[in-house]
């Protein structure tokens, strides 16, 4: 700093000493004075020489104790410079001579007092020696008033070099926050390049992820499907009896592991394809009271055989929904399929469709089942998670269905809610937004790719009501699902 100040007001400085040797030509005579104003000028040039040097220098070879000398020395040489003209002709200065160095010393201290105030060794080797030359003169002088104006010139000093001390700690402080915010910007162009790194593997990672899936469904699934057919022959007898029941029993594991095990591919591809935003939906008019209401039938033997009460709770004449019917199909059935699986013996599942206040629709599945720990919830939305009590009570799982219902309720603009207690059971409700339609309003069948889908007139429905009194009065934990 004190490098760069110098070489900016190099000119100035030079300009001052001219001025201040053309006002003493009152009284001195001019050699004098040119060859005091060749020293100062001398003087100048070898710190502006030296402070070049500095700037020009490489930082990894620079020794600042070295160069801090080497720069006070000659700031030292150029105070006694200045000061020496204080002892030119001291026989033909009068008044206005001694007014006249009075005030320029105050002026010049004042400037490297501004200019070195970054270094306080440099501002006494520039300052000292101009006000030490003041006192030493007027003192010698037989005249109170230039005692009054000696001592004058130490106080201005002390008080200058008081502002200057309190402006060199606010420099230093500024240092130190600059040095910290470099440092912080550092670390964060670290982390940014860390971060960049990681990105990038996790790219590779999930593109090497996403061939290893489409390669080994393939290569899975056609063993499967060979295993499952055959499996079903078996069970069916269709080539003749088995000479020994138990074969049939075998068939038939063979069949259900082998479903259970295609189910699982399924989900996994499904649980990536959301993931890496390659679930395509193919959206058309869908009655999801008519939805609900067939993935109902399909799990009815499954409810009924562990003694279960499933309630149907319809708003009448919903308007159909635009959404994908084979998605909201899993939602339900992944929902559905686990309220039955943890609802116990004579526990009642609640099925509830309706509208929203904003004109959409909601899907909700109460169980009376063991519910889940508050603690426990995030855990169960994500990929393969799977509560305490689920692990325990369960007929066991992949731990994908919540995950795959929130992914497919998000690809449809719709949030999943899911509210649980311990021993009050736990429900989750798919809100959709405003996406209902009037029948009327389907222009023509629903193109092959998004870009070509007709438009459709959206309308928002009017809240209505259930054919058994309000939702609200018959929702668990006593909120307004609609909202």
């Amino acid at each position: 700093m004190f490098a760069k100040n110098e070489l900016s007001a190099a000119v100035t400085a030079s300009l001052l000493a001219v001025v201040v040797a053309i006002g003493a030509m009152f009284w001195a005579p001019p050699r004098d004075l040119l060859l005091w104003l060749a020293a100062v000028l001398i003087a100048k040039a070898i710190q502006i020489v030296l402070c070049a040097q500095f700037i020009k220098a490489r930082r990894d070879e620079v020794t600042a104790s070295a160069w801090q000398t080497r720069i006070t020395a000659a700031e030292l040489l150029y105070g006694v410079t200045w000061a020496a003209v204080t002892f030119i002709s001291p026989d033909t200065q009068g008044e206005a001579a001694h007014t006249f160095i009075f005030a320029s010393f105050l002026i010049v201290i004042a400037m490297r007092m501004l200019f070195a105030s970054a270094l306080m060794p440099i501002v006494y080797a520039g300052t000292l020696p101009m006000t030490a030359a003041i006192v030493i003169c007027f003192a010698l002088l037989d005249n109170p008033f230039y005692w009054a104006m000696a001592a004058m010139a130490v106080g201005v000093h002390i008080y200058f070099i008081w502002l200057t001390s309190g402006f060199n700690s606010t420099v230093v402080d500024m240092l130190e926050f600059r040095a910290e915010k470099d440092a912080l910007i550092a670390e964060l162009e670290r982390a940014k390049a860390i971060s960049e790194e990681a990105r990038a593997r996790a790219e590779e990672a999930n593109l090497a992820k996403s061939r290893f899936l489409a390669t080994m469904s393939h290569e899975l699934r056609t063993p499967l499907n060979a295993i499952i057919g055959f499996s079903e022959i078996m069970q069916g007898e269709i080539l003749g009896p088995h000479s020994t029941p138990t074969y049939k029993e075998y068939a038939n594991d063979i069949n259900q592991s082998g479903q259970h095990l295609l189910n699982l591919i399924n989900e996994i591809l499904d649980i990536s394809r959301i993931e890496a935003g390659r679930y395509e939906l193919n959206e058309s008019a869908v009655d999801i009271a008519k939805v609900v209401a067939d993935c109902y039938r399909l799990m009815r033997l499954r409810a009924e055989a562990k003694g279960l009460k499933i309630v149907e709770l319809f708003e009448p004449g919903l308007p159909e929904l635009w959404a994908d019917e084979r998605a909201m199909r899993q939602i339900c059935l992944n929902l559905l399929s686990n309220a039955v699986k943890f609802t116990p013996t004579e526990g009642t599942v609640t099925l509830s469709v309706g509208s929203t206040s904003l004109g959409g629709q909601f899907l909700s599945v109460h169980d009376t089942g063991p519910g889940i720990p508050e603690d426990e919830i995030p855990s169960v939305l994500r990929s393969f998670g799977q509560g305490s009590l689920a692990q325990q009570a369960a007929e066991g799982g992949t731990g994908l269905g919540l995950a795959i219902t929130k992914g497919l309720a998000e690809l449809h603009d719709g949030t999943l809610e899911l509210k649980s207690k311990l021993g009050y059971g736990t429900e989750v409700i798919i809100s959709f937004p405003k996406r209902v339609i009037e029948p009327t309003t389907i222009v023509s069948e629903i193109a092959e790719t998004k870009a070509e889908k007709p438009r459709l007139a959206w309308r928002a429905r009017a809240p209505r009501h259930m054919t058994k009194g309000p939702i609200t009065d018959r929702l668990p934990f006593g909120r307004d699902n609609r909202t």
